[in-house]
């Protein structure tokens, strides 16, 4: 593979006259032999991701790809292409001419004088016409010095119909075989047909979210509301979302409240009450209120944009165990010619009948198919990430799918992952002759000036037990130490010392306050799943070891990091990782991304910060922990898809070519039996469609 330029940019082609995965390799091949180029060709949706030096010009990728006997063009960002035009109407053609082809060829008592002259008559538009595709690609392949799976097809159809019509036009002695050509013609149509429906169905998850967005927005500009294309809209421009509407961009509310469902982001399917002030995300469900919307993210900078492109960028990569599916391809057709060539020597050579040899030959060249092995990915890749984009489950590629399988240890940051991030008053102990009551008015006074978290969880504590508050006067800030004020004539001072919160009043220690960070609902089931999948939790935190452990021991992690300064969380990865651990780490701060990059798996938890996201190779849209635990299920299932489609691919072959070449299959046989390879490896990875993440009602601990 040539070297890639440090400064590339990268494009995609959309690829016409591929029929196989050896096609796929062929023109991978072609593009990587052009320096300052990576490429990689995706047989499923039909296009060739590119990385290209500045210097490379799309012209010569076009060029490179032609050379190889296809067709390329720059993508405008659809996904799978769709199937051949008007290949249906060969398929419905080609069936009612071959009905009674294969009748007469099949059935003896349907025999009449001149019978075999019908079936020349119906068998050869159907070889010439219905099966132009197959020849014409098996040509243009010949005339670039190579062949593919058309090659395969053309040469058993033609070599059928040829050896059938010289029987019968030079009244030789033998046995014709148009039913052979007929059939199989209509067989591969049939195949090619719905793989092409099937693999349209892999991708419309993504196709979906690509088509969320209304295609008109009314917006507000000088006070006048007027209906615009919703490619118009710029960032900061009103909108208007009405009522059963969706959200045409990313904004925050400037008027009204509803709840928004944002299922098809995040996978919640519990609608959100959204009011003034609260950020929105593009494509989803207003469902009672009238919005007003100032438009922050527009067009391709919508959240939901961002989403398909992560997902479309997924699809477009190769899992490791692909590679070794596509060097196979890449000789498998020309072997599979050899193969056929011996298969017709050894039957003459062996005393066999002219017919028979030549049946078997036949046999074989059909029941090759190296389709299956190039679906048997990509076609898994796109429904997985697919439906993990509906579930709001984002996984970044692949090699990503790989890694989750050896996975041994997942650190957890504790601040915004498995806590809330808002701190709550958990505890008061009372030191001092002072009644509760009255520290509490007095301290909350004083810290109900103060911007810390800390004093806001006091102070909110104290409105809540008392309502209302004196006046603070004389408030000081103490950085790093505390705050001090005066309430009712009272000197109240409030400092962080090795206990805990002091609150001295008048001099005189009079209460010591614990704060909390308040532990997420669905925390403890989702240590709970992580543990089911074998893997070892481990909490992460810059908190001091009291507090660490209480929230520890509240979700029963055992392994705690604790005092751990951001700066230093990436080398706790990296101590982990040199002991001997596989490594996922799950955060949403941007003090997380080091961590997450170091990792040997980083999942972001989907409501942090964007850098989070950037690094990680896993995103959980919704921001639900238990998310991380249906991610991982995910993707190993995904994988798991993949293994299970490649072993049938491979196991397909090895054990059909031997029996073809024995002439234990006929080519009518062997056609159906290609085409059923190719659709099974296509219904299998469908039905990763029916994944569902586990709801928390199942998974409470103790239930």
């Amino acid at each position: 593979m040539s070297a890639v330029a440090p400064d590339t940019r990268d494009l995609t082609l959309d690829l016409e006259g591929m029929t196989c995965a050896a096609c796929a390799a062929r023109i991978e091949k072609k593009l990587n032999r052009l320096d300052g180029v990576t490429a990689t060709v995706n047989y499923a949706l039909e296009q060739a991701t590119v990385h290209a030096a500045p210097a490379v010009t799309v012209a010569e990728l076009v060029t490179a790809v032609e050379s190889a006997g296809y067709c390329a063009r720059l993508s405008r960002g659809g996904l799978a292409a769709a199937a051949e035009p008007g290949r249906p109407w060969r398929l419905i053609v080609a069936a009612v001419l071959a009905v009674p082809v294969v009748v007469l060829g099949m059935v003896s008592g349907a025999h009449f004088d001149g019978w075999e002259w019908v079936a020349f008559g119906f068998a050869t538009p159907i070889v010439f016409w219905a099966g132009l595709p197959f020849h014409r690609a098996a040509f243009r392949a010949a005339r670039h010095g190579s062949a593919a799976m058309d090659t395969l097809i053309s040469i058993g159809t033609l070599s059928a119909w040829t050896w059938s019509t010289v029987v019968l036009i030079g009244g030789l002695a033998g046995d014709t075989y148009f039913e052979v050509a007929a059939a199989v013609t209509v067989l591969i149509l049939l195949g090619r047909t719905l793989e092409g429906r099937a693999k349209r169905r892999s991708s419309e998850a993504v196709r979906l979210l690509l088509e969320l967005g209304p295609r008109e927005v009314t917006v507000v500009r000088d006070g006048v509301e007027r209906v615009v294309p919703a490619t118009s809209l710029n960032v900061g421009d009103l909108f208007v979302a009405r009522p059963g509407e969706r959200v045409a961009a990313d904004g925050t509310i400037t008027h009204g409240e509803s709840a928004l469902d944002r299922a098809v982001v995040t996978g919640e399917s519990v609608p959100e009450d959204v009011a003034v002030g609260d950020a929105v995300l593009g494509g989803t469900l207003n469902t009672y209120g009238r919005l007003i919307v100032r438009a922050s993210g527009v067009g391709a900078d919508t959240t939901i944009a961002q989403i398909a492109r992560l997902v479309a960028a997924a699809q477009t990569g190769k899992a490791p165990v692909q590679r070794l599916a596509d060097r196979v391809a890449s000789v498998f057709v020309p072997a599979v010619i050899v193969l056929a060539i011996g298969t017709l020597g050894a039957w003459l050579a062996s005393g066999a009948s002219a017919g028979r040899s030549f049946t078997a030959a036949v046999a074989v060249l059909i029941i090759a198919c190296p389709c299956a092995l190039g679906l048997a990915t990509p076609t898994a890749l796109l429904v997985g990430t697919g439906r993990g984009a509906q579930l709001g489950l984002l996984v970044k590629g692949p090699e990503m799918l790989e890694r989750t399988r050896r996975i041994t240890t997942v650190v957890l940051d504790k601040t915004g992952t498995v806590t809330t991030g808002q701190l709550t008053l958990a505890h008061i102990e009372v030191t001092g002759e002072l009644e509760q009551e009255q520290v509490m008015r007095l301290v909350g006074a004083v810290e109900a000036a103060s911007e810390h978290p800390v004093g806001r969880a006091i102070a909110a504590a104290a409105r809540e037990q008392l309502g209302s508050l004196p006046e603070v006067v004389g408030f000081r800030n103490l950085p790093g130490i505390g705050v001090e004020g005066v309430v009712e004539g009272c000197a109240v001072s409030i400092h962080r010392t090795s206990r805990g919160i002091t609150a001295a009043i008048d001099g005189r220690d009079q209460a010591i306050f614990a704060v909390a960070d308040t532990i997420k609902p669905e925390a403890a089931a989702a240590i709970k799943e992580l543990r089911a999948l074998g893997l070892t939790p481990v909490l992460l935190t810059g908190d001091t070891e009291q507090a660490a452990a209480a929230v520890a021991s509240a979700l029963g992690i055992e392994h705690v990091l604790a005092e751990v300064l951001p700066d230093r969380k990436a080398a706790e990865i990296v101590r982990l990782q040199e002991a001997g651990e596989v490594v996922a780490m799950v955060g949403d701060g941007v003090n997380d991304a080091p961590a997450l990059a170091s990792a040997d798996l980083g999942i972001a938890i989907g409501t942090g910060a964007d850098i989070a996201l950037e690094a990680s190779d896993l995103t959980v849209v919704s921001g639900d922990l238990l998310g991380v635990a249906d991610a991982i299920r995910l993707a190993r299932r995904t994988l798991a898809t993949i293994r299970g489609n490649l072993f049938w691919a491979f196991a397909y072959n090895v054990a059909a070519l031997p029996l073809a070449a024995a002439g234990l299959l006929s080519p009518v046989i062997a056609a159906g039996a290609m085409a059923g390879s190719s659709l099974f490896v296509v219904g299998n990875s469908l039905r990763l469609r029916g994944f569902q993440k586990k709801p928390l009602s199942e998974l409470r601990p103790g239930t």
